[in-house]
């Protein structure tokens, strides 16, 4: 937690550095994000997909933290941590495209369910680490095990120890990144 918060005031102080991916709140074993591939607004490809975005969220663009290639998750499937209740690897032959991100998936069936209701699936706070968001940083995520769904939504974290920060007072943190999502990721 020491380094937790020591690394939070640093990242206050360098709030630029943040806002383009330093990684160091939830990962600090990882280099800091490519500020090009992982803190990216992702608008839509097309005028389709622009269209049919803003009739769903009232938005076009949606921070997402994707890797180069423009896939979320770490290519892991999102349907597949409901289902499973673990991460579990897809299959880059069998994916789609949601708010300018690639989802990929391990089954043609997890596919389908999540074409149906993509909002019941996608990660919260946009693949970010969830105690990052809280905390009013964006993090990367350090793999696919620190992750917990709660009243029905996925919720990410940077590593084990921010997973467990953030459910000791889950309402809470909760509360606190909604109100910081909107500020780190406002017009």
């Amino acid at each position: 937690m020491k380094r937790f918060l020591s690394t939070l005031t640093m990242a206050s102080v360098a709030a630029v550095t943040i806002f383009v991916g330093n990684n160091a709140v939830c990962a600090p074993d990882e280099q800091p994000l490519d500020p090009v591939r992982s803190t990216v607004d992702r608008g839509s490809e097309t005028p389709a997909q622009d269209a049919s975005q803003k009739e769903a969220k009232g938005t076009a663009t949606v921070k997402v933290n994707v890797d180069n290639e423009g896939i979320i998750l770490k290519g892991y499937d999102a349907v597949a941590y409901f289902k499973q209740g673990k991460p579990v690897k897809g299959n880059p032959a069998i994916q789609t495209s949601y708010q300018g991100a690639k989802y990929l998936f391990a089954s043609s069936t997890n596919k389908a369910d999540f074409d149906k209701n993509p909002a019941r699936y996608v990660p919260r706070y946009g693949a970010f680490c969830s105690y990052g968001v809280a905390n009013g940083v964006l993090a990367d995520v350090d793999g696919s095990d620190a992750f917990t769904i709660y009243k029905g939504k996925l919720y990410l974290c940077g590593n084990e120890g921010a997973l467990k920060d953030f459910k000791t007072d889950i309402d809470s943190n909760i509360e606190k990144a909604d109100t910081n999502w909107r500020q780190l990721t406002g017009p």
